[in-house]
């Protein structure tokens, strides 16, 4: 009988995902352990090892299908001694129609700002048709809908090529390309439609009366990531009442350690100004333990190691991988890891073990130019450290005005869990630590 392979979960939030690549095709041989596929998730493109072994039999979802649910038959195997008729009676089961959630695409509503009342109401924007004229349903990728949304086409003028007669993505390109399946265009207080009109689509959160203000655009969709990234944000920015404290660091004494310590003959590691930062902080919330903590409702939860994110800039959108127990790892470690997991941030190759948790969050724009800035809690952690570039300045030292390399740091905490007193014990401690290196070396 032949195997089903099923749309894997790769984290425990995931619900769907994005068939990226495939890395076999009909009629290999796979064993258990060979890498089949690469699926994107809303972090990440990781690598989809088989379970069993047998031959390739059904590839049922195109590379490049988004929102794939989890546990969706992607493929199906053949068992030693099977050929290709054994598909024929499985293949029903192999592609489940997709869920009946509701069928209008899948971007999200965000709250528009509250303004006074238009004088008259916008068109509405067209979406694309998921009945037949007879009432029955169309089945279609949200890759599609989205697409087809966009482009103003009808999905029930359609003919799907994917399983089982399902609209992808090649299939509102095919229409695009010949001039096919256009929609009628929507218009205001019932005026007939323009033979031939394509309905502009609006942006979500800007009205029609707004858009014909802007100038052209390219509308590019939301990633996966891009929209994860949204919805935390604006959650953490609405939810946890935020404060900052910021404090000026000298840290000659510590540009000057790194340099003896990059320079060591036979030396295989380049420290980095942020391994300092990190190893420093990690060293602060061993000092002051009522910043490394979390709210929740019931209780704050005060953690006894510091597991740092530091906040990686990616192809449409950040990340934060995690080093953890920082505070009991070496410099060369620190630095280490840093770039291990940079460079799989940025390669979307990163497991989820290696960017979920974290007790707080490191956010290092210094390598722009930038001076300082504040950024937003990394939810359910109770404070991240902005740190801005290192620059001279002119300082007053002793009485004297006189020149010293300068970087200033911004902590933002979550005042539910972490007060005034708090926060600024945490800066003192991190300025003391970074104006003088040396203690990271115990």
């Amino acid at each position: 009988m032949p195997i089903k392979v099923l749309m894997p979960a790769l984290s425990p939030t995931m619900t769907e995902g994005k068939l990226a690549k495939w890395l076999i095709k009909e009629g290999d041989t796979v064993e258990s352990g060979d890498v089949m596929a690469e699926i994107e998730t809303d972090k990440a493109t990781m690598e989809v090892e088989a379970v069993d072994e047998g031959v390739v039999g059904k590839i049922l979802v195109d590379e490049g299908t988004e929102g794939v649910a989890v546990n969706t038959v992607i493929a199906m195997l053949l068992e030693d001694g099977e050929d290709a008729g054994a598909l024929e009676g499985a293949d029903a089961a192999a592609s489940p129609p997709p869920p009946a959630a509701p069928q209008t695409t899948e971007e999200p509503k965000t709250e528009p700002v509250a303004a006074p009342a238009p004088t008259a109401a916008p068109a509405p924007a067209a979406a694309p048709a998921t009945a037949k004229a007879d009432g029955g349903r169309i089945f279609a990728s949200p890759l599609a809908k989205r697409m087809a949304s966009m482009e103003g086409l009808d999905l029930s003028q359609l003919s799907g090529s994917g399983p089982h007669g399902r609209i992808v993505k090649r299939d509102i390109e095919k229409a695009l390309s010949e001039g096919t399946g256009k929609a009628a265009a929507p218009t205001a207080a019932g005026t007939p439609a323009t033979p031939g009109a394509v309905a502009a689509v609006p942006p979500a959160g800007i009205d029609a009366a707004m858009l014909e203000l802007l100038p052209e655009f390219e509308s590019v969709p939301n990633s996966g990531m891009r929209k994860t990234i949204a919805k935390r944000l604006t959650a953490s920015a609405r939810d946890i009442p935020h404060f900052n404290v910021s404090v000026d660091i000298d840290i000659d004494r510590l540009l000057a350690l790194r340099k003896e310590l990059n320079g060591r003959e036979g030396a295989d590691y380049k420290i980095s100004v942020n391994d300092f930062v990190i190893k420093a902080v990690a060293l602060v919330l061993k000092r002051q333990p009522d910043c490394n903590v979390a709210y929740t409702d019931d209780a704050i939860l005060k953690f006894n190691r510091a597991d740092i994110s530091m906040a990686v800039a990616v192809d449409g959108g950040l990340i934060t991988p995690i080093i953890k127990d920082a505070g009991s790892k070496g410099l060369a470690t620190i630095s280490a890891e840093a770039k291990e997991l940079a460079g799989k941030a940025r390669d979307g190759k990163l497991q989820p073990q290696e960017y979920q948790g974290g007790t707080f969050s490191i956010s290092n724009l210094g390598m722009f130019g930038v001076s300082s800035f504040n950024s937003i809690i990394n939810s359910p952690q109770g404070g991240i450290l902005s740190v801005g570039a290192g620059e001279q300045r002119a300082i007053v030292k002793d009485g004297a005005v006189s020149i010293a390399t300068m970087m200033t740091v911004t902590l933002a905490v979550d005042h539910r869990c972490i007060d005034g007193a708090a926060a600024a014990a945490f800066v003192q401690e991190l300025k003391g630590i970074l104006q003088d290196p040396l203690q990271l070396m115990l």
